[in-house]
C-alpha cells in the first residue's frame, strides 16, 4: 500500500476538489472532519468491510459487483475500478490466480487488495489497516495540493486521524455485509458535482 505502488491514486480526490472549491473544506480542521466522516460513514468504511469479506473467502465476483453498486457516482466507481485494475497489473509480480484470471470485469480496489492479501498470506487486520491508512493519506495529499495545506499541517491531520483509523479497522473486524452503507451525502454530492467542474486537477 506504499504510495510508490503504481495505482495512480495521486490522480483522485474523492470529490474533495469540488468541496475545496465550494468552501466546505478550507483548512486542517475541516479536512479532519471530512475524512473522519468518510471513515465512519462513507466509502472508506464500506471499502474496508468489502475488503474483509473478500479476504474471508467471499465470492470475489459477487463482492466486486456489490462494491461497484455502492459507488454513488460514476466518478467514484471510476476511482475504485481504475485503481483496482492498476493494482492488479502491478501485483502481477506476486502471481495470484484470481487476479490473473479476472478478465475484463470491473475490479474495485478493495476487492483487488483483499484477494491479493489473502493469497499472499498478509494478515487480515494488517491488510485492512494498510488500506485505510493509504486511503486517508491519499486524501490528505490531495488536500495539501488543493487547499493549499502545508506539509506540516497535513501531517498533523494524519496524526489526528490515527485513532479514528484504528477504530474504523477494529470496528470493521466484526462487521458483516449487513453493515454496509453510508451517509456522507456531501461527499457524494461533491463527487457528482466534480464531474462537471470546469477546472480540475484530479480525475474525481
Amino acid at each position: 500500500m506504499s504510495p510508490a505502488f503504481p495505482t495512480g491514486g495521486f490522480a483522485y480526490s474523492h470529490g474533495l476538489e469540488w468541496s475545496v472549491e465550494m468552501g466546505d473544506v478550507v483548512d486542517a480542521a475541516t479536512l479532519t472532519g471530512w475524512v473522519e466522516d468518510l471513515l465512519g460513514h462513507g466509502a472508506l468504511w464500506s471499502d474496508t468491510v468489502v475488503l474483509r469479506a473478500v479476504y474471508r473467502g467471499g465470492d470475489a465476483a459477487a463482492l466486486a459487483a456489490l462494491a461497484n453498486a455502492l459507488g454513488a457516482t460514476a466518478e467514484r466507481r471510476l476511482e475504485s475500478t481504475a485503481q483496482g485494475a492498476a493494482f492488479a497489473r502491478a501485483a502481477a509480480a506476486w502471481p495470484c490466480p484470481v487476479l490473473a484470471d479476472w478478465g475484463d470485469a470491473a475490479l474495485p480496489y478493495p476487492v483487488a487488495v483483499g484477494v491479493l492479501a489473502r493469497h499472499g498470506g498478509v494478515a487480515e487486520d494488517d491488510a485492512a489497516l494498510a488500506y485505510v491508512h493509504a486511503g486517508v493519506a491519499n486524501l490528505i495529499s490531495a488536500a495539501i495540493r488543493l487547499i493549499p495545506l502545508g506539509q506540516s499541517a497535513g501531517l498533523r491531520v494524519q496524526a489526528a486521524l490515527e485513532p479514528v483509523i484504528l477504530a474504523t479497522v477494529a470496528h470493521s473486524a466484526s462487521a458483516t455485509l449487513d453493515d454496509l452503507g453510508g451517509a456522507c451525502w456531501a461527499a457524494d454530492i461533491a463527487a457528482m458535482r466534480h464531474e462537471t467542474q470546469s477546472t480540475r486537477l484530479f480525475r474525481t
